[in-house]
């Protein structure tokens, strides 16, 4: 093999690797007001705080871990989530990323969250599990102009309020599938929530993210959807999940 063959190899797994690990963040915010530094009790709880989640998430991709301090305001809180069609190693090399990333956007906030394709991170020093995020989230979108935008909504809808149903009625809160559309098109979705919530937030969580997804008169949303603190859906044209 040359050696030019064997640059092109190493290349091409360097994408690989980027792509699949989802090197670049989605969106992040840094959500709490409050400012810590290297001395405080909290930077030393949140290094291992970070070190658990990255250790004990990947083999079931969800994880919570608190590292309680005397001084209440020094305790940290974190949650992690893996996308539910990622493997250990994929979910495993995310985290790390995020992690590293989250403290580098926000270094000196005592809450934060990170999302990427295929995991999400988030951190505060007040408690938060079991609780429906509705502050943190974002939108995105494709927007195209389409034959019959009535049509492809409703079927949209169908696909989404489909996974929903089978979403919040199982262990992993996770559920992926396609619809048929006119051929050649197929409409592919995804829906996960956090597992930190119980089945009937699960279910509010996403059908308010559902119904306040903007519809257009003109132009359609052919890809796309809501990414939140507790809840997420995207849907596209094409396949962006491991299809089982």
């Amino acid at each position: 093999m040359s050696s030019s063959t064997i640059l092109l190899v190493l290349l091409t797994l360097a994408l690989i690797l980027r792509t699949s690990f989802g090197a670049e963040p989605l969106q992040h915010f840094c959500s709490n007001s409050e400012t810590f530094t290297a001395q405080y009790p909290y930077a030393s709880n949140l290094k291992t705080l970070i070190t658990t989640l990255i250790a004990y998430t990947p083999p079931t991709g969800f994880g919570l871990s608190i590292t309680p301090d005397p001084n209440q305001n020094q305790t940290a809180f974190g949650l992690a989530l893996c996308r539910g069609d990622t493997s250990a190693s994929e979910c495993k090399a995310c985290l790390s990323e995020a992690t590293k990333e989250l403290l580098s956007f926000c270094p000196h906030h005592k809450g934060g969250i990170i999302w990427y394709d295929y995991c999400m991170f988030k951190y505060n020093n007040t408690a938060f599990f079991g609780k429906i995020d509705n502050k943190n989230g974002f939108i995105r979108s494709t927007l195209k102009s389409v034959s019959d935008p009535e049509t492809f909504n409703r079927k949209t809808k169908q696909l989404l309020s489909m996974l929903a149903q089978r979403a919040y009625g199982n262990s992993k809160f996770y559920a992926s599938g396609k619809l048929e559309l006119q051929k050649p098109e197929t409409l592919y979705g995804l829906i996960q929530c956090s597992r930190d919530l119980s089945s009937i937030d699960c279910k509010e969580c996403l059908q308010e993210a559902i119904n306040r997804f903007p519809v257009h008169v003109s132009r359609v949303v052919v890809g796309g959807g809501i990414v939140g603190g507790s809840c997420n859906f995207r849907y596209e044209l094409y396949p962006f999940f491991n299809i089982n």
